[in-house]
């Protein structure tokens, strides 16, 4: 993980506002940002990927921002294989997830 915003705190600490339990995570593999940067340096509007984590209930969910579907806002399609590692990867960090 690159970055982790805790987003009850902040808003608690800015606007002395309650929410619930709320993360975003910044995920970045080295090798696939360094490969997208430099195919299309606009890209690095779009990292790193996004992993949310929220209070549901009594339990939790985790969610992606999916690489490729991102892709529409760069539109170059040379990035697209990044994309997909990118996915498969996140995809593969969910299961694992889902599975214990």
């Amino acid at each position: 993980m690159l970055t982790e915003i805790d987003v009850k705190a902040t808003l608690k600490q800015k606007l002395d506002a309650e929410f619930r339990r709320y993360v975003i995570l910044g995920a970045c593999n080295p090798q696939l940002a360094r490969r997208a940067l430099e195919t299309d340096l606009d890209v690095g509007l779009l990292l790193p990927c996004n992993v949310i984590v929220y209070e549901d209930g009594p339990g939790a969910v985790v969610a992606i921002a999916d690489p490729v579907a991102m892709l529409d806002v760069i539109s170059n399609p040379a990035l697209r294989s990044v994309a997909e590692e990118a996915k498969a990867r996140l995809t593969k960090v969910l299961q694992r997830l889902s599975a214990s």
